[in-house]
């Protein structure tokens, strides 16, 4: 499920990319683009634990 992640996150980079060198771009795809990047940069930083739960965890435990 993680490679799918990136796939997301170099397709929508590549498809938002492409849109942009068009002098008459298609706005549609770029938005498409935009969605898919932002889609796999959200579900990669699910993954990542948070910094504030360890430091809350920590002083409770003390």
């Amino acid at each position: 499920m993680k490679y799918l992640n990136y796939v997301l996150i170099i397709i929508g980079a590549f498809v938002a990319m492409y849109a942009k060198v068009d002098a008459n771009q298609n706005q549609y795809i770029l938005i498409g683009g935009i969605v898919l990047l932002m889609i796999g940069i959200y579900r990669v930083s699910k993954t990542i634990p948070s910094r504030n739960n360890d430091d809350i965890n920590n002083s409770e435990e003390q």
